[in-house]
């Protein structure tokens, strides 16, 4: 049924949810388009309703929460509405990184908090000849997305981002320095969660990014998406 496409997902949901420092591709929206013909195609964009404060506007980078639906432009059926995935809450990713199809780093770029679009993604920007199985998307499928867009963020992997939790300004994230990070944003978005749910994401993110293995995250160990120097 609609909606109910599988994704990758950490070992708790939580770990995956609006939290800064360990955001995993979404697999439903990140394969990659297959062939096609990118440069003569693009994505159309409608604008559906635009606030009077528009600001501030999305770049690359940013990481930005937003819902979606996804239609298929054949038969107008839905593939995926985000309303219904992890109890309804709005989905996080980065713009402008490939954790989501080309068409949709494409699509919402110099979008503000609060504007909602339709956009139409030709195969070579979504899933090209290959189609994805999983999402009951056939192959050389134009797709339909309707957005509304709630916040524009500094992304994780920016200068501002590292500079922010980097609190002794050594350069360098220590345990101490990311768990106090994460203590905040988990006050931030409200969400009760177990105290063990703390600790798994800590020691995935050092898992992921020490690849060192000196207890610290470098500035070039966290800088993983190369849009910013430190």
């Amino acid at each position: 049924p609609a909606g109910t496409v599988p994704r990758r997902r950490p070992h708790r949901s939580d770990m995956g949810r609006g939290l800064t420092l360990l955001l995993l591709p979404l697999a439903l929206l990140a394969a990659p388009a297959e062939g096609g013909t990118a440069a003569a195609e693009e994505v159309r964009i409608e604008v559906v309703h635009l606030p009077e404060a528009c600001s501030p506007k999305s770049k690359k980078g940013d990481l930005l929460n937003a819902h979606y639906d996804g239609f298929l432009a054949s038969d107008g059926s839905k593939f995926y509405c985000s309303r219904t995935q992890d109890e309804g809450h709005p989905k996080w990713f980065v713009l402008g990184v490939g954790q989501v199809i080309k068409g949709l780093d494409i699509a919402m770029m110099n979008m503000c908090p609060g504007e909602k679009r339709k956009v139409i993604i030709p195969p070579s920007l979504a899933y090209g000849q290959q189609g994805y199985v999983q999402g009951k998307i056939p192959p050389n499928a134009t797709l339909i997305f309707e957005i509304e867009l709630y916040a524009v963020n500094k992304g994780p992997r920016s200068v501002e981002a590292f500079n922010q939790i980097d609190k002794d300004s050594d350069k360098k994230l220590s345990e101490l320095e990311i768990s106090q990070y994460l203590k905040e944003e988990f006050a931030r978005d409200g969400k009760k969660r177990h105290p063990s749910v703390h600790d798994e994401i800590l020691a995935d993110i050092f898992k992921k990014n020490d690849h060192d293995g000196d207890g610290f995250i470098s500035a070039k160990e966290y800088n993983v998406y190369q849009h910013d120097e430190l």
